[in-house]
């Protein structure tokens, strides 16, 4: 029988070469999201849009990069990767020039539903690559550090290149950036055939599949539901919102840490005690903040952060492991959309409903848990 990780490597000349690609290109789509804070605030000052309308801006072009999920089940296993990469480029790469000219809140929200699902695209193939490759828990630590890292560098540049140009010079970076990571779709794979003994099994989704997009599910309900309101958690415990901007500042520090320190210890066959770990830590951080004072709830921002983006490359990986032709990694974007679409509203309706924001936290520490076990359930028996 022949070695599955050296049939793989057999289908893509360059690990290294492609994980750079996967990593530099999945960075740049979802910068609307990852620097959404400084972006949403010039919305309002340049362009005069209501909280609502900035709202529905972000709800557009997450949930089009989502729904990109839906047609990727057609074209991802009929057409050359490479090719259909460098199309979707393009069209990122128009979506925000057409970004950079209109003047309403409307043809701005149509240019970035075009860009979300180009870019979504984009995000589906960089995924099912990154399954492709041997040790696909490195790639995916180092797909999220790639966000994270970029994203913090537009949070802190942004604001004064703002003051100086105004918003198009977001879009424009975007697109510039894009034009630059072009040539690098020639990194990529051409097909999705994975090279494992059960990439000639049906296309249908096994039972195990979609347990790991359950699990994947319930974690991105549980870390955005708390994620979403944790500012307001400080604020009920009468931490000042400057106070609190640091310490979210800082936990994006270990964010990233989190995301370097699971591509060091990447390239298992079971990721068990590493699971544990990172669930632990983020469990550890929910527990906190039931009863949180200002040192404490630091020391949570930080705990959930950290454990967040250690634990995500490995519970990806362990899902790319289940997937015999690219649709299961390609239905785990849209899952993750889903997820960070339903967490805050779940638990914005608990907190009104119930009061305070206990009743979210239990419910993300279930929910937590839940994504643990059934992450366990679908290691490998044997090491």
């Amino acid at each position: 029988m022949i070695n599955p990780d050296i049939q793989s490597k057999s289908l893509i000349k360059s690990d290294n070469a492609t994980t750079l690609a996967i990593v530099i290109i999945a960075a740049i789509v979802p910068s609307l999201l990852l620097m959404g804070p400084v972006v949403a605030s010039q919305l309002a000052t340049e362009r005069h849009m209501t909280p609502s309308a900035i709202g529905l801006l972000f709800m557009a072009e997450n949930g089009a990069m989502s729904l990109a999920t839906l047609p990727a089940l057609f074209w991802l296993s009929r057409y050359n990767l490479k090719t259909i990469s460098l199309f979707f480029g393009a069209v990122f790469i128009l979506a925000n020039l057409a970004s950079m000219s209109v003047d309403s809140a409307t043809s701005l929200i149509i240019t970035r539903v075009i860009s979300g699902v180009a870019g979504g695209s984009l995000m589906v193939i960089c995924m099912t690559s990154a399954s492709m490759l041997p040790k696909p828990d490195r790639a995916y630590g180092l797909w999220i550090f790639g966000q994270l890292g970029l994203g913090a560098l537009g949070l802190s540049i942004l604001p004064s290149l703002f003051q100086e140009f105004g918003l198009k010079v977001f879009f424009l970076a975007m697109a510039i950036l894009m034009l630059i990571c072009l040539p690098l779709t020639r990194l990529l794979p051409a097909t999705i055939t994975k090279g494992h003994p059960e990439s000639d099994a049906p296309s249908r989704i096994s039972r195990r599949a979609i347990i790991g997009l359950i699990a994947i599910l319930l974690f991105y309900i549980s870390l955005m539901g708390v994620w979403t309101f944790i500012g307001s958690i400080a604020s009920s415990i009468g931490m000042d919102s400057q106070t609190s901007g640091n310490v979210l500042a800082i936990a994006t520090l270990f964010g990233i840490a989190g995301a370097g320190v699971a591509t060091l210890l990447g390239g298992r066959r079971r990721y068990t005690w590493l699971l544990i770990v990172g669930y632990g830590l983020m469990m550890l951080g929910i527990i906190i903040l039931l009863s949180p004072n200002s040192t404490m709830f630091s020391l949570a921002a930080f705990s959930f952060k950290f454990a967040w983006t250690f634990s995500l490359p490995f519970i990806l990986a362990t899902l790319s492991k289940l997937d015999r032709n690219g649709q299961v990694m390609n239905l785990s974007n849209l899952v993750i959309g889903g997820g960070i679409a339903i967490g805050p509203m779940v638990a914005g309706l608990m907190i009104e409903k119930f009061g305070g924001f206990h009743s979210v936290l239990i419910f993300a520490l279930v929910l937590a848990f839940t994504s643990l076990l059934l992450t366990l359930y679908l290691q490998p028996k044997t090491q």
